[in-house]
């Protein structure tokens, strides 16, 4: 008798893991993107915040081809930098990662167009980083990057 209420308590607790770990799942999945998510904005944040500081002396936009290589270029380089200081993938299971590689290029690319619309209103100068194309691209790069060599 007593063996088989300890194996209903047992299995009584592993079920209760099972469904404690099941409710958290959203929650991290959740954190990783958004940590995901704000790596790859702060990212392109700093880089078109030197983009402006050095746009100056280059009046001249450049040719549209090769300004989208520069930033699939620099979103590769800005990807390989973050993993320093954040070598592990932020979203844990695999298949969520590649949605992460999809999705939150497409959130970047809509911030980075937000952010260009908004200098746009206040009359500041709009880089090609401040277009949707041109900041999903090097989101994309820079998410391709982390997918890749992230542990």
């Amino acid at each position: 008798m007593l063996a088989s209420t300890s194996h209903r308590l047992r299995r009584s607790f592993n079920i209760s893991r099972h469904a404690e770990k099941k409710a958290h799942l959203p929650m991290e999945f959740i954190v990783e993107l958004l940590l995901e998510f704000i790596i790859q904005v702060v990212g392109e944040a700093l880089f078109e915040l030197g983009l402006h500081s050095m746009a100056e002396p280059f009046r001249r936009p450049p040719n549209p081809w090769l300004a989208a290589i520069g930033y699939a270029i620099f979103g590769v380089i800005v990807g390989g930098i973050s993993l320093w200081p954040f070598p592990h993938h932020m979203v844990a299971a695999p298949l969520w990662r590649w949605v992460n590689l999809l999705a939150t290029p497409v959130l970047a690319g809509l911030c980075m167009s937000w952010l260009g619309v908004w200098r746009s209103r206040r009359g500041q100068t709009v880089l090609r980083i401040d277009r949707f194309s041109y900041g999903y691209l090097f989101a994309l790069c820079f998410s391709a990057v982390r997918f890749t060599w992230a542990t």
